[in-house]
């Protein structure tokens, strides 16, 4: 998923569709000059509708449609005609794409399944023709049902990745890079912070055919839930993961200090994400000798923890190995 396409956020303008107009024609032909109601109901407005779709990964597709209007419903007609109803909208997102009022903030909904559809804007009714406000007082009734108008106002789609894993840790941790060892994932590499700039994902493959997503979210940095570094943007990507994995590097001079202030950002963003399962891997180990890592091991947090190297290649089948254990647990 390259960098500059990868669109998380959209802000899009919904018009429905208006209801057509009931008919409040009245039956005639060459062998009835007055014949009763016969008027037909007006169509319903199009709806804009969203779907999902498990082949996407970005709202790239949405970012410069900036105004999405669905067709009228027609009037109704003569010989109770119902009119056709006005044309929808459906716009395809990612799993895990979040609707919003603009003007509030409201959730409306999440797109959660593959060709799962909610209706995101509805259309307008169609109005009544005359033909149901017949009645023994009033039995040619001349006045049929406006058609309702459509609905329209400002829309955020927010994208929140679905993996199984997502990566939690400091700017230049060894994220993207153990997520390209583990994976087919090509994300961006180098030497210094945020070097990742959008999450990526990869499908890790496990034994018997088995695997796993994880999602490498990029560097989080104190203060990041105030708006600092990166800010809040990618944070919302760690909600829908099911497991937690903090990479703390091993040359890091207090990791378990490192732990907690990840750990806090991420309390102090939503505290529910500490109720998610949670795993350290130390990276970059291949630094230390055993009487380090002995050593280490002795003011860890108390939360199962690895030593790993993506690098080396030391300790990642272990990993593996108690990843699927909890996703599974």
């Amino acid at each position: 998923m390259g960098q500059s396409n990868f669109v998380d956020y959209v802000k899009i303008f919904c018009r429905s569709g208006n209801g057509g107009s009931g008919s409040a024609h009245l039956h005639r032909d060459k062998l009835t000059r007055k014949g009763g109601p016969d008027g037909g109901n007006g169509g319903r407005g199009g709806h804009i509708i969203l779907k999902g779709n498990k082949q996407l990964w970005t709202l790239l597709h949405l970012k410069y449609r900036k105004h999405v209007k669905a067709s009228n419903g027609e009037n109704g007609s003569k010989a109770l005609k119902t009119g056709a109803d006005g044309e929808d909208i459906i716009l395809e997102v990612p799993l895990g794409t979040v609707a919003k009022n603009a003007e509030n903030g409201k959730i409306l909904f999440e797109i959660t399944g593959h060709d799962e559809t909610k209706i995101l804007v509805y259309g307008g009714q169609g109005g009544l023709g005359n033909t149901h406000f017949k009645s023994s007082t009033n039995q040619t009734p001349r006045f049929a049902q406006p058609g309702e108008p459509g609905a329209e106002g400002w829309i955020i789609l927010e994208l929140k990745i679905l993996a199984d894993v997502g990566l939690v840790g400091f700017p230049n941790a060894g994220k993207s890079t153990l997520l390209s060892v583990v994976s087919a994932a090509k994300p961006k590499i180098a030497d210094y912070e945020f070097t990742t700039l959008v999450p990526n994902l990869g499908i890790v493959k496990y034994r018997d055919n088995k695997s796993f997503v994880m999602a490498d979210i990029p560097g989080i940095i104190e203060g990041a839930h105030e708006g600092k570094g990166l800010g809040i943007r990618f944070l919302r990507h760690i909600e829908r993961n099911s497991i937690l994995l903090f990479l703390v590097p091993a040359d890091t001079m207090n990791i378990k200090k490192q732990y907690e202030i990840l750990l806090n950002e991420l309390r102090s963003y939503n505290p529910e994400l500490l109720d998610k399962k949670r795993i350290l891997a130390i990276s970059k180990s291949d630094m230390l000798d055993d009487e380090l890592i002995n050593e280490t091991k002795k003011d860890l947090p108390e939360i199962p923890a690895m030593f790993i190297s993506s690098v080396a290649k030391t300790g990642l089948a272990e990993l593996k190995d108690l990843i699927w254990q909890k996703i599974n647990s």
